[in-house]
């Protein structure tokens, strides 16, 4: 679908939006404007849609990076804050780093400046611009099917490079990668004849086994490679180079280091290109490296290869940037379809070789019980706490009827049931549960997260599966503003509900609604879950039966399909029941594995709507949610954990993490990467005298500023911060915590 443009409510400006994204963004005028659809070819990057208006000013509510070039397309200038740029009367483009890809195309003279908040672009007067508009989202060109034969499944991961667009260096960008051809498992091998490998003469060779094949994965995507069967895994170009893939720790880690090795060498190389920015990296390590980017940049990709793999990996190890995703995958036949999700991410793979043997769930809620019961937490348990489940039942002394639906939106629902007299004062039912299903625990990576793939549930991972990826692909546009579900079944539990209903939507540049519900019937639940929301949080009592309603249970196995896209069920043993919500058509959600400590809880879901609410991805915001409390160890990501909820307001989530000194401060940024700006994106931060570029995965700074600095500087926007190891939030930050 493409993108929308209207004019403002006020007439000055244009609003665009993403209604498959759910992306929006605003570009201000001095006048009143009319938008006009105008051909996207008049554009020389490729977009959705295009409009045109007439007006000498535009106006950004947010500092981006801004690329300029001319009518050949050579860059000109580049822009972010503290900008100052004049450009005599000429043929311009202009590309916008927004939420969504916006490009401006002028003939006029051009200024461009920026401070702290916002960003100016000034033309001569009555000047035509256009704008055009490219959506992030991206949908696989074609399905590839493999039988269960591992020469089959090399194959069909020899065509997943069929979805670069380009070989160049430029592909280290993740705009320019492609989302690869999906995968399923069949009885015959079946390649979509619109697919085509791209030739770039390199192949991998592997032994002919499922884990070899999975762990080369992303490397030869990356590559556009050909995988084969061989004895010896071993990179070969037809140039002659010839390189073995089995250092002193093993075939799986010696292909993370080549990915990480010739990804982050594409990216200083890139610099010559597209997009000739100031790379902090490029500088970091240009010294010691006897490498002729210039030269280099104009070079086939197995030539460039070949020039890669001969510098020491000792050199670039301390400069390459934390990696985003290590993904854990069984070498199940059924898992290769997860492959193209997998490496769209750019994930390492690893295999279960790399992780503890799998133990019960048992074992595992004992240890964290032993943790919690040394901790100060149990204070609190003695002094009358309770949990979310019938181990720390206390008894709900309310009486009469329950409340209505308490849809303060004024959504129709059905009309509320009758409701029980009283109920439990913990988010799970009384009754024998089932256990957990069985637990494994992942080998600690490097990566600023990890995933598992396969029939177990992770312990401090995230859950991915094919379904809920391909329900992300299938995501239908929606008009309208971003919707937030809040659900508390249980008065006990009213404090969490209130906590969060001041958090969603208190974002003034993004449109919410927010629906809040209190004591809901089973109908009204199933009415509830059914209907089209961004978001659902619910607070109440979960068991394996199903959702506790005022009225009996609700099992969402019951539906055939739901609306919700994403959820957090804040409540006891609440997987089995998030686990279906994805198999009925959600994306990706939080859930617990088992009785979760109220007070817990209440952190954990505070934490996780501020993050939420400031654009972090699911899975980032759970790892840091999850620190707030002894139990975060028992809530996980299930389906895509790299869904979000909403846009981060800079573009780019991060941590700001601040130590103090006597007489200044040291600042670094713990930077997340997102669906729209994922790994290979670069940032710049917003800190005076800075012009470098940084690749944005994981820490990036020190930055030394003064005192007066760093309030400016957490004033520009709402965010995490931990000052001298403890967390907090930029609007809370008191004066002498600094």
């Amino acid at each position: 679908m493409n993108q929308s443009f209207d004019a403002l409510a006020d007439g000055r400006g244009v609003g665009v939006s993403d209604p498959i994204e759910r992306r929006q963004y605003e570009l201000h005028t001095p006048d009143s404007v009319e938008p006009r659809r105008v051909p996207t070819d008049r554009f020389a990057f490729p977009v959705d849609d295009a409009v045109s208006i007439e007006t000498e000013r535009l106006s950004l509510p947010q500092v981006v990076a801004a690329y300029v070039r001319d009518g050949d397309g050579e860059m000109v200038a580049e822009a972010e804050h503290y900008a100052d740029i004049s450009l005599p009367a000429g043929q311009y483009s202009v590309e916008l780093c927004t939420p969504i890809k916006l490009y401006l195309r002028v003939e006029s003279a051009l200024e461009v400046s920026a401070d702290t908040a916002e960003m100016t672009l000034v033309f001569d007067p009555g000047t035509t611009v256009l704008i055009g508009s490219r959506s992030h989202h991206e949908h696989p060109a074609a399905t590839i099917t493999t039988t269960d034969d591992p020469l089959d499944v090399m194959t069909a991961v020899s065509y997943l490079g069929s979805a670069l667009k380009t070989t160049s260096c430029e592909r280290s960008y993740p705009t320019l990668r492609g989302h690869p051809p999906t995968i399923e498992v069949g009885e015959e091998l079946e390649i979509p004849p619109e697919l085509e490998r791209p030739e770039t003469g390199i192949r991998i060779e592997v032994p002919t086994d499922l884990p070899s094949i999975f762990v080369v994965a992303p490397l030869a995507y990356y590559l556009g490679a050909e995988v084969v069967s061989g004895s010896v895994p071993r990179i070969r170009t037809d140039s002659g180079l010839e390189y073995v893939l089995d250092g002193p720790d093993g075939f799986e880690a010696e292909v993370e280091r080549t990915l990480k090795q010739v990804f982050f060498l594409d990216c200083l190389t890139r610099t010559e290109g597209l997009y000739k920015v100031d790379l902090h990296e490029r500088r970091a390590v240009a010294s010691v490296l006897d490498l002729d980017f210039g030269d280099l940049y104009g070079e086939r990709l197995a030539e460039q290869l070949e020039a890669y793999l001969e510098v020491p990996f000792a050199l670039l190890e301390e400069h390459v940037p934390q990696w985003k995703l290590t993904t854990y995958v069984a070498p199940e036949i059924g898992n290769a379809e997860m492959l193209p999700f997998v490496v769209n991410d750019l994930a390492v793979v690893k295999t279960p070789g790399s992780m503890t043997d799998a133990e019960s769930s048992s074992g595992t809620q004992a240890r964290a019980v032993e943790e919690f019961v040394r901790s100060d937490a149990s204070e609190s348990m003695r002094a009358g706490a309770f949990t979310r489940s019938a181990s720390g039942a206390t008894e709900d002394t309310s009486t009469g009827s329950a409340p209505g639906v308490g849809a303060e939106s004024g959504v129709d629902t059905p009309s509320p049931a009758p409701a029980s007299s009283s109920g439990p004062a913990q988010r799970s039912s009384s009754e024998t549960l089932p256990e957990t299903p069985s637990i494994v625990e992942l080998e600690e990576s490097d990566s600023l997260e990890q995933a598992w793939v396969g029939e177990d549930v992770p312990l401090g991972a995230s859950k991915a599966t094919a379904t809920a990826f391909r329900n992300k692909l299938d995501r239908e546009a929606t008009d309208g503003d971003i919707a937030i579900t809040v659900i508390c079944n249980d008065e006990e539990m009213l404090d969490e509900h209130d906590d969060v209903a001041e958090v969603y939507g208190n974002r003034e540049e993004l449109p919410f609604d927010v629906r809040m519900y209190r004591d809901l019937s089973t109908d009204q639940l199933r009415f509830v879950l059914e209907s089209e929301t961004d978001f659902l949080h619910y607070i109440g009592h979960i068991d394996e039966r199903g959702f506790e309603c005022t009225d009996g249970m609700l099992d969402v196995a019951d539906l055939d399909s739901v609306g919700v896209d994403t959820f957090l069920l804040n409540a006891c043993r609440s997987y089995r029941q998030g686990m279906k919500l994805i198999d009925r058509g959600a994306i990706a959600g939080v859930v617990t594995l088992e009785d979760i400590l109220d007070s817990g809880a209440l952190r954990i879901g505070r934490a996780m709507a501020r993050l939420l609410n400031r654009g972090f991805p699911m899975r980032a915001a759970l790892n840091i949610a999850s620190g707030q409390s002894i139990i975060g160890n028992q809530y996980l990501v299930v389906g895509y954990g790299n869904m979000d909820v909403t846009q981060a307001e800079s573009g780019t989530p991060a941590i700001f993490e601040i130590e103090s000194n006597a007489d200044d401060m040291e600042v670094r940024f713990q930077t997340y990467p997102t669906t729209n700006r994922g790994i290979g994106s670069m940032i710049c931060p917003q800190i005076e005298g800075n012009n470098n570029h940084f690749l944005s995965c994981g820490m990036v700074g020190p930055f030394t500023m003064a005192k007066d600095d760093i309030k400016k500087f957490l004033s520009l926007e709402v965010g995490p911060v931990r000052v001298n190891g403890e967390f907090t939030w930029s609007d809370r930050v008191a004066t002498t915590k600094l």
